[in-house]
């Protein structure tokens, strides 16, 4: 068992910090607003701090789960950050999905203090999150990998070193760029099921057992159907998100044609007053919800 702090106590962040907890790790939480900590603490089996860098006081493990580079670096940085709180040897494990530049700046704090760094972003939602059933794509050391993947897997299904730091984030892109077309595609064959006069639901059961099958299509066609759209990942996120993919592809030369269109397409559904709908709301654009 080890002594670990969780840094963001969101949506993702509370049930991972959770998982923790119940797998019988010594946690201390820290969140920006504290009654979430205290409603954490009475949940769990834990304590919370006042400031990033008390809760990183003897920990050999800090993982964060924050909003976006700026964020991760006022929790990290400066007096109450939580760099200056740990010690010589522990190692931070961001599971921000944040940029690769951000990554790659960090870690190179973390080592002038003699700290490990891993960027570790994840995968599979709040239902992911709340099952412990996450996939969490890393960079990094080998050597702080493997002293920190036990950890991790008391909240993922999968974990996996994928190259240097900065690696877990350009594959947490990857992950963004498949997700954001396939529900596009998704919304489209649905919309053209039932402009056809078809049984949408009926043709989707068809078509999952064959090669159309994806994550997607098997828990979201239904609610897509129904107009609902509060199912997790908020479209406000994703373009936050799209933004870090289209910025890292100008710098690597990558074309991404149908990744920047999906990303119009949600800044048409910020327009529609659904910047906190779930991702499958891309829909609304072709069928306005009920």
């Amino acid at each position: 068992m080890a002594k670990v702090a969780f840094i963001g106590l969101g949506t993702m962040g509370f049930h991972m910090a959770g998982h923790l907890a119940c797998e019988g790790h010594e946690v201390c939480v820290y969140n920006r607003t504290p009654a979430k900590a205290e409603l954490w603490c009475d949940e769990f089996a834990g304590e919370s701090a006042a400031t990033p860098r008390e809760a990183a006081l003897g920990a050999e493990l800090v993982m964060t789960c924050v909003g976006n580079d700026e964020d991760l670096r006022s929790v990290l940085l400066g007096e109450d950050g939580a760099f200056k709180g740990m010690a010589p040897g522990s190692i931070l494990v961001d599971h921000t999905t944040a940029s690769a530049e951000v990554a790659r700046e960090l870690a190179v704090l973390a080592a002038e203090s003699e700290l490990g760094f891993l960027d570790a972003p994840v995968s599979g939602g709040q239902a992911g999150a709340e099952a412990g059933m996450l996939s969490v794509m890393v960079g990094g050391e080998p050597a702080f990998y493997q002293r920190a993947a036990p950890v991790i897997e008391s909240y993922a299904k999968m974990v996996k070193l994928l190259g240097p730091v900065g690696s877990g984030q350009l594959t947490k892109m990857v992950n963004q760029i498949c997700v954001g077309g396939l529900i596009q595609a998704l919304a489209e064959a649905l919309n053209f099921a039932q402009a056809a006069g078809l049984d949408a639901q009926a043709a989707m059961q068809v078509i999952s057992h064959g090669a159309a099958q994806s994550w997607q299509l098997e828990h979201r066609h239904q609610t897509m159907l129904e107009g609902k759209f509060d199912f997790g990942f908020a479209v406000d996120w994703m373009r936050k998100d799209l933004a870090i993919i289209l910025a890292e592809a100008q710098r690597n030369g990558a074309q991404l044609p149908v990744t920047a269109l999906v990303d119009q397409y949600y800044a048409d559904i910020q327009a529609m007053g659904g910047g906190r709908w779930d991702t499958s709301s891309l829909i609304a654009r072709l069928k306005p919800p009920h």
